[in-house]
């Protein structure tokens, strides 16, 4: 199976992420994705059935901690040590257009 990358995926893309890209950018960008497609697919293609898995972690039940209810920050003290709150809740500055 092979998925092919092409410019309109790649602008598709960038309007998802809100991103501005240069003619020369979105060329360059679909070349290496399409690039790490191939390479997934190639990889796809190996026979992994007799390979011995290389790291394996897992938690003993003792060694979490157990989950207690604690008590909660006063949120009247803590917002009063914030440099800015508003409307119950921290103010913080835009940085995002919508």
């Amino acid at each position: 199976m092979t998925t092919r990358i092409d410019r309109a995926q790649v602008e598709h893309i960038a309007q998802l992420a809100s991103l501005i890209l240069a003619d020369d950018e979105t060329e360059r960008l679909t070349r290496e994705l399409a690039d790490m497609v191939r390479y997934v697919e190639e990889l796809n293609e190996l026979d992994t059935a007799n390979v011995e898995p290389t790291a394996y972690v897992q938690l003993e039940r003792s060694e979490l901690r157990t989950d207690e209810v604690e008590p909660c920050l006063d949120p009247q003290e803590t917002l009063a040590q914030a440099p800015r709150s508003a409307h119950g809740g921290f103010a913080v500055p835009t940085f995002v257009e919508s």
